[in-house]
This record gives C-alpha cells, sequence and structure tokens, in this order.
C-alpha cells in the first residue's frame, strides 16, 4: 500500500474527511435505495394478494 500506517489512510493526506463522507453517503443511498425497493415490492405483493382474493370471492 501507499500509506506509512493505518491513521495515514484513514486521512489520506487532508482529504480524509471528503473521501470518508463520500463513502458514507453512498453507502446511505445505496442501502435505501435497497429498502425502498423491498418495500414497494411488498407492497405490491400484497395488492396482489388482496386483489386475488376479491376476484376469487366474486366467483
Amino acid at each position: 500500500m501507499y500509506f506509512e500506517s493505518f491513521a495515514a489512510f484513514l486521512q489520506m493526506g487532508t482529504h480524509g474527511p471528503f473521501v470518508w463522507s463520500a463513502y458514507g453517503i453512498s453507502a446511505l443511498l445505496i442501502a435505501t435505495n435497497m429498502w425502498l425497493a423491498y418495500r414497494r415490492q411488498r407492497l405490491v405483493l400484497n395488492e396482489i394478494r388482496r386483489l386475488a382474493r376479491r376476484d376469487q370471492g366474486s366467483l
């Protein structure tokens, strides 16, 4: 690696706060996107189940 120590790696010269905040924001956005997709899928599946029950009751 190009850094003398782990602390130097975390500091990345003077760019550490920018780099690590960018990684943190990116990870937060990816996790939020995954959670929203899961939530939307669950809502759609519940709606499909509700419609299927309604259609079976009208037969």
